[in-house]
């Protein structure tokens, strides 16, 4: 009579080995991977603390300017770094496949043919030549069973440092933009500037001018003459410096979007880049947002799955082998007449002896990943001191603007009233030149402060890890 009283039979002793063969094949070395602790500050001295942050803001959302946004779009696509960026990602990419190639069964069909001649010599006949054909067909797979997780630590390893790379390729285009944006808003300081200073150079022709009649006709002196030659000449000569700065800029630019002309002809006024009122987030936000402080990151995993590969090398390597082949005196007869054969070969290599290296290997792995959180650290400090010398730039850029604007307004009456004394016969023309010269400086180093405002908001947006909130964009203007 049968027994159904529901128990479970015990497992055969195969069934048991197959068992015990899966939990093996889960063991993996490597240690965890969790973010290091960053002595990170709650919120950036005076900052706002929004929820928001500017990393949230795409660079086509950012930069408002049509002009800008075209160029930022053709250093994306053509600049030379970018390019050597993607390239290291193609690699990194290869690299994980070729990685993960071990994980699975490699079969291999492998055809050979021979022909020779063989000689033999027998007694009482004497001297017998034998012809030798043979062809053959085989098929061969091999797999090594990873029991210690020593292939999926290699394959997870590249697949970091694949990641990695992505990142590192956003840095660099992150900071192309940044540079693109700095480039441009020179090129429209020095716009503006050199406009200033043709103005100049042309209301200073006109006071030589004055001058000169006046010394003819004795109602002026050579000294004023003089002196209105020498204010032309330093307006003149400012210009020439303007003119070689604005050049040498042009040419970096063009460098940044991967050579070609570029079109200048907006108005120096047309910049508009974006609110000064960028938000921030918090400093923790970094850490998911600023790209090269992720790939650090991820340099770290890698470098931990790099010790799980390591210490699984001291333990029993298992490989399988085997093959299905077919032999032949002539390539016809092959598949009908042929000798089959097959075979299969399990293989265990145990480690004892390599003179240190397996130890040394561990040693390596143990030193790097030191070295990737030591520079995981340093990225996030330096990411977070990037973010506070931006917000200090933009505050104090900010006061110091309105008190260029204040001192222009004071030294464009100053030199209204210089003049005025001078006409009036109160006063010598040397005031005039003075006033005019200081008048000048002033209103150039508005124009560079109006732009040093406009980096700052550039600079705190790349440092917040800003550019690209949808992969697409990034992805569709790069490749």
């Amino acid at each position: 009579m049968n027994d159904n009283r529901g128990t479970k039979a015990p497992l055969t002793g195969r069934a048991a080995a197959l068992c015990a063969l899966l939990a093996l094949s889960a063991c993996n070395f490597a240690p965890d991977s969790p973010r290091p602790a960053t002595a990170l500050p709650a919120h950036y001295a005076g900052a706002d603390g929004a929820a928001s942050t500017a990393a949230t803001v795409g660079w086509q959302d950012f930069f408002r300017d049509p002009a800008l946004r075209g160029l930022i779009g053709r250093a994306l696509a053509a600049n030379h770094d970018i390019r050597i960026a993607a390239a290291n990602v193609a690699q990194a990419r290869a690299a994980w496949r070729i990685e993960g190639a071990p994980l699975y069964p490699q079969l291999d069909a492998v055809g050979s043919g021979q022909r020779g001649q063989s000689i033999f010599t027998l007694p009482g006949v004497g001297t017998q030549p034998i012809d030798v054909r043979q062809v053959s067909a085989q098929l061969s797979a091999g797999w090594e069973i990873d029991f210690w997780g020593r292939l999926r630590n290699l394959r997870d390893a590249a697949a970091s440092r694949f990641l990695a790379s992505e990142e590192s390729r956003r840095a660099v285009a992150t900071g192309i933009i940044a540079q693109v944006a700095n480039g441009y808003l020179l090129e429209r300081e020095y716009a503006e500037r050199v406009a200033l200073a043709r103005q100049a150079i042309a209301n200073r022709t006109d006071a030589l001018r004055i001058m000169r009649r006046r010394h003819e006709v004795g109602a002026g002196t050579r000294l004023d003459v003089a002196r209105a030659r020498i204010l032309l000449a330093q307006a003149e000569q400012a210009l020439q410096a303007l003119e070689q700065d604005r050049a040498i800029n042009r040419n970096a630019l063009a460098l940044l979007v991967g050579g070609g002309p570029i079109d200048f002809d907006a108005e120096p006024d047309a910049v508009a880049i974006a609110p000064v009122a960028l938000p921030t987030g918090l400093p923790s936000d970094l850490l998911v947002n600023r790209p090269d402080v992720i790939a650090a990151e991820y340099q770290l995993r890698a470098a931990n799955a790099d010790i799980g590969a390591a210490r699984a090398a001291f333990f029993p390597n298992i490989r399988l082998t085997g093959a299905y082949g077919l032999i032949s005196d002539d390539l016809d007869g092959l598949f009908s007449d042929g000798i089959e054969g097959w075979s299969f070969a399990p293989q265990i290599t145990l480690p004892i002896f390599h003179g240190g290296q397996l130890r040394g290997n561990l040693g390596v792995a143990h030193a790097r990943r030191d070295e990737a959180v030591a520079r995981y650290e340093q990225t996030v400090q330096q990411a977070f001191r990037d973010v506070s010398d931006a917000l200090v730039r933009r505050r104090q850029i900010g006061l110091q603007l309105d008190t260029a604007r204040a001192l222009v307004d004071a030294q464009r009456e100053r030199a209204r009233l210089a003049q005025l004394r001078f006409d009036n016969g109160r006063s010598s023309y040397l005031e005039v030149l003075d006033a005019e010269r200081e008048l000048f400086d002033a209103e150039q180093a508005l124009v560079q402060l109006r732009r040093a405002q406009m980096a700052s908001v550039v600079a705190l947006y790349a440092a917040l890890g800003g550019g690209f909130p949808a992969d697409a964009a990034f992805e569709e203007t790069t490749e």
